[in-house]
């Protein structure tokens, strides 16, 4: 079997649930690759996509905000010359060489625009395997509406569905899987177990700080707040590969005599068993970070949210009792204070997360897909018997 994942290189969660699924795959014994589809079919394309998201939702977040805004409430399909439609209809003349030299059995895509690429190579009949797009955040991106030629659309959560299907989705075509994370995050280690392998304290509360690695906010600034508040915790500092934010932090890990324990860390491998040590995790609102959080039952403090997705996923986690957002108004010392002093509010986040997360979506959508594979398998090989008789004929006859 083979299980072909699309993605597109506009920040990290997109490949990264490309690689968890195709990790589960291959367990199951399926040969798979993933492609960056711009990377194939334009390096310029991928850069012009992958920069201009970086630049715009850094430097220019209200442009980038509009942008988003606008798109999402647009419901007219795409037309002829919409920016998307033309380089997807172009490039999937080039993609399909590709499509045909793998001959994938099922195609899973992670990003919008190439599940839009794949929708536009099914309706010129280019490809013939079940497709299934994956949203990656918590809220439905701008154009998953125009991609009309998939199997499914799995989403983050039920509650989404509504949302989805007003925005033209048809209901059947929804699976609320949730995101698809790495397996090793559904994989339970108490805080005890998890502060022993880390060599901390279970005793003591342990606070994870998740930077992200596109340099968005100010690690040291989030840092000294918890330091400021006295509660003599833990504090875990991920600084991903935001070099500047790694040394900045441990340049105030040495100057630093308070009665908080810090631990800088640059890029880990092991994010699971840091979440599972950790009491609260402040993070940004990234749909896969937010997922593996959920996953681990940490509740979560949010900050510096991109513009347009990231503040969807504010929303819906908000409004659904699963985290705090810190603001100008409500700064970081507050929401840790609030969440460490309100026994309450602490239990009911932790239930919200239990009731509404989705821990094993990476392992039910592998099922899902694997399940599509073998019943159209099964189906081709059920032949009628009076094909099978012409057949026959037609093979003694010398013709195949």
């Amino acid at each position: 079997m083979k299980i072909l994942l699309l993605t597109v290189t506009a920040g990290y969660g997109h490949h990264a649930t490309a690689k968890a699924l195709a990790d589960l795959f291959e367990q199951r014994g399926a040969e798979t690759k993933i492609v960056d589809v711009y990377e194939y079919i334009s390096k310029v394309v991928r850069t012009a996509i992958s920069q201009g998201y970086l630049l715009s939702s850094k430097y220019t977040p209200e442009l980038y905000r509009l942008f988003y805004t606008k798109t999402s409430k647009n419901r007219e399909k795409l037309n002829k010359m919409n920016i998307v439609k033309i380089v997807n209809t172009l490039g999937a003349f080039k993609f399909e060489h590709f499509v045909d030299n793998f001959e994938p059995d099922a195609i899973v895509c992670t990003h919008v625009l190439a599940a839009h690429l794949i929708s536009e190579m099914k309706n010129r009949h280019m490809v013939d395997a079940p497709c299934i797009g994956v949203v990656t955040d918590y809220c439905i991106h701008p154009y998953w509406e125009d991609v009309v030629n998939m199997e499914a659309l799995v989403t983050a959560s039920e509650l989404i569905t509504h949302t989805a299907v007003k925005r033209g989705i048809p209901e059947e075509r929804i699976l609320p899987l949730g995101i698809p994370i790495h397996p090793k995050f559904n994989r339970y280690i108490s805080k005890e177990d998890a502060c022993a392998e880390l060599e901390l304290d279970p005793e003591r509360r342990t606070v994870l700080v998740m930077g992200g690695s596109m340099g968005y906010g100010n690690s040291r600034k989030l840092v000294r707040q918890i330091t400021q508040l006295g509660l003599g915790c833990q504090i875990l500092a991920v600084c991903g590969n935001n070099k500047r934010a790694y040394n900045r932090l441990k340049a105030f890990e040495q100057e630093y005599s308070g009665d908080c324990t810090l631990r800088v860390m640059g890029f880990v491998d092991n994010v699971e068993l840091l979440m599972s040590a950790a009491d609260c995790i402040i993070t940004k609102p990234g749909g896969l970070t937010v997922s593996e959080a959920i996953a681990k039952g940490v509740p979560m403090i949010l900050v510096n949210p991109i513009p347009g997705q990231e503040e969807r996923n504010v929303e819906f986690l908000l409004n659904n009792g699963m985290a705090s957002l810190v603001t100008k108004t409500f700064p970081l010392d507050d929401a840790l204070y609030h969440l460490f002093h309100n026994p309450v509010r602490l239990r009911t986040v932790r239930e919200s997360i239990r009731a509404i997360g989705h821990p094993d979506a990476s392992e039910q959508l592998v099922n899902y897909v694997i399940g599509l594979v073998e019943q159209r398998q099964s189906n081709v090989q059920q032949v009628p018997d009076s094909e099978s008789a012409s057949g026959d004929a037609l093979a003694g006859n010398g013709i195949t």
